[in-house]
């Protein structure tokens, strides 16, 4: 699918799926692109029209120079939702897309069927480590940040035995605008839904990497914790666990959507 401009910025957007299927919406990791959805693509479309996107900053969507708040970041998939008419979605939202999955079911339910919150926080502080990080990828670019990030995201074993996935992964965090990179830092820096989250009445899954040093089991766990009802998953991965345990992932959210 080309560019589509969503209320007046570019976002690069795709559908997979039969146009009849209920729609599922994807939301991906800071530095990482609607790519990272690859695996699960295959199985998922076998039941839903997925939806994903470049988030605000990154891929091939708009990346202005300025800091970004989850609110906007929110403000742009609803905006998604509204350029296709889409009233309600199913939402699976890795890291900061599930952040934005968060702030969705917290102030707009009603945009919402089924939720999935996988490897993500309600708050990651504390703020110096998010404006070291932002004065370092305006400085130096995205260069410097790749190996470290990798090494958070995969587990070491999962480094070794699969190459060519942390090697895709490698050129989304390079080729990541730093610009937007940085502006979508400022967002994380500044969320705190630790408390506004105890309100969601959605259905909601949690999923968490046992691996994961970047949003640790205990982080999914108070999310489970403070949203009634909500369900949680450990998967034997790092913090992407999409992409170090596919199968598993896929298998837990279409569990999930079809209860």
């Amino acid at each position: 699918m080309p560019i589509e401009t969503i209320r007046g910025e570019p976002f690069n957007i795709r559908f997979d799926g039969a146009e009849d299927a209920p729609v599922l919406m994807l939301s991906n990791s800071l530095g990482t692109d609607l790519h990272m959805w690859d695996p699960q693509i295959p199985e998922w479309t076998k039941q839903f029209r997925v939806l994903r996107y470049d988030s605000r900053g990154h891929g091939k969507s708009t990346a202005p120079d300025q800091p970004y708040s989850l609110a906007e970041l929110a403000d742009d998939a609803i905006g998604i939702m509204d350029h296709f008419g889409l009233d309600k979605v199913h939402w699976c939202g890795v890291s900061m897309g599930g952040m934005v999955g968060q702030w969705l079911a917290t102030h707009a339910p009603r945009r919402l069927h089924r939720v999935v919150l996988a490897n993500t926080s309600a708050r990651m502080g504390p703020p110096d480590l998010w404006n070291g990080r932002i004065r370092n990828v305006r400085a130096n670019g995205m260069g410097p940040l790749v190996q470290p990030t990798l090494e958070r995201w995969f587990s070491p074993g999962f480094r070794e035995r699969d190459g060519k996935t942390v090697e895709a992964v490698s050129a989304m965090l390079t080729t990541t605008p730093p610009l937007g990179y940085a502006g979508c830092c400022a967002a994380i820096r500044d969320m705190d839904q630790r408390e506004a989250i105890s309100a969601i009445v959605l259905p909601v899954l949690v999923i968490v990497g046992a691996l994961d040093p970047a949003t640790p089991p205990a982080v999914g766990q108070q999310i489970a914790d403070s949203i009634h009802g909500a369900e949680l998953v450990t998967l034997d991965a790092a913090h992407l666990s999409n992409l170090e345990q596919p199968e598993a992932f896929g298998r837990a959210v279409l569990d999930f959507l079809n209860t």
